[in-house]
């Protein structure tokens, strides 16, 4: 189990809503739905950055008899309103459409990305810099950006995030020389190929990613295989981290063992100790509409990451503490317990302990930030 400190550092109430970048041309009231997922990395001042996803939803979703949504246009931030008759709103993230030939989808937030800088640690925040938020500036980008991972590799900074939109739900890349100011260099992977993270180093003179890419439809192992089927991640390398190709070897999947396999995806940008690449990821247990989501953790060969030297999968590192969350339980709207690891770093990096700084997002709320020893990998 991790050790102390293991606290929320972020919390829907720390986002200044009067700095939204919602504010240049939507007047209708907002609040924040949650302020979690972040990215984190060290700056050159050493200090942390957090680059938490701030999911921004109407107060008034539901006006005559329609829910309405908000979309980034050119010309500025719109509504757009969808018959409540027409629309299933099982799920509190996101509601579905009840007619169409595909299966279609509206969010109940609209997500852009703020970097919080952190003490070394982690536990304190030292400035929280609006004027540098990420939030929709292309049409493939409409519906938000969502849950940042950033690598540092070779000086440079690599942020990976998920846009949504109409026209596809795809992964777009950032860079940045400093860690802090980020530029928009494009998409990099295409429709619904989700949790897309880079590792902190090269495999060679390839940059490595792992990737998650989402179906319709799987096709099932033979009944005495020891995997469970579904989205699994992936390995795939780039010569420039723009242009990827996949690995032909297959990646972590769910195993029948595990209680959380029916899905897994990427969680902290692995990064290279004496046992190979540790990475952090997230495995779903099937729980109501949404699932159980918790923290696993693997380590893979530092020559070759498609071969897996060890995979902890029964015991998760990280689960959802309720305690953590108490004094915000009333903003709660997961049915069923998140803890969603989106960034780690070397604390001895910063003249620190023998421990890892873990980020991750609790109940789809806030940022958590968690202290691991690193016997915990032993």
């Amino acid at each position: 189990m991790p050790t102390l400190p293991d606290r929320l550092i972020f919390r829907p109430d720390d986002v200044d809503l009067t700095r939204s970048p919602l504010r240049a041309s939507l007047n209708e009231p907002t609040y924040v739905l949650g302020a979690f997922n972040p990215g984190l990395t060290i700056l050159p001042n050493g200090n942390l950055l957090a680059m938490i996803r701030v999911a921004e939803a109407l107060r008034e979703p539901v006006s005559d008899a329609h829910i309405r949504t908000i979309r980034w246009t050119a010309q500025g931030y719109v509504l757009d309103n969808w018959p409540v008759s027409s629309v299933d709103m099982t799920d509190p993230r996101q509601f579905s459409f009840r007619r169409n030939n595909h299966r279609m989808l509206g969010l109940t937030s609209l997500s852009w990305l703020l970097p919080v800088e952190l003490t070394p640690d982690g536990l304190q925040v030292i400035a929280v810099h609006y004027d540098r938020a990420i939030a929709p500036t292309t049409a493939y980008e409409e519906y938000g950006v969502e849950d940042a991972r950033i690598s540092s590799i070779d000086g440079r900074w690599y942020m990976t995030t998920c846009a949504v939109s109409a026209e596809r739900h795809c992964t777009t890349m950032h860079t940045s020389d400093n860690g802090l100011d980020y530029k928009l260099e494009g998409i990099v992977l295409d429709h619904q190929n989700k949790d897309m993270v880079l590792f902190e180093g090269k495999v060679g003179d390839k940059f490595m990613a792992l990737t998650r890419p989402l179906g319709e439809l799987y096709f099932v192992y033979p009944e005495d295989s020891i995997y469970a089927g579904g989205p699994s991640i992936n390995f795939a390398q780039s010569p420039d981290a723009l242009h990827w190709k996949p690995l032909d070897q297959p990646g972590i999947r769910g195993r029948k063992d595990s209680s959380s396999a029916a899905k897994v995806g990427g969680g902290s940008p692995p990064i290279l100790t004496d046992a190979g690449w540790l990475m952090l990821y997230h495995g779903v247990e099937p729980q109501g509409v949404v699932g159980a989501y918790r923290t696993f953790w693997a380590v893979l060969a530092a020559d070759d990451p498609s071969k897996i030297v060890r995979l902890e999968d029964v015991e998760p590192l990280l689960e959802a503490d309720p305690q953590l969350t108490q004094s915000i339980a009333h903003l709660a709207y997961l049915p069923t317990p998140a803890v969603f690891t989106t960034g780690i770093v070397d604390a001895s990096l910063m003249g620190g302990g023998d421990h890892y700084i873990v980020a991750s997002g609790e109940a789809d709320l806030a940022c958590r930030i968690t202290h691991i020893p690193k016997s915990r990998f032993a």
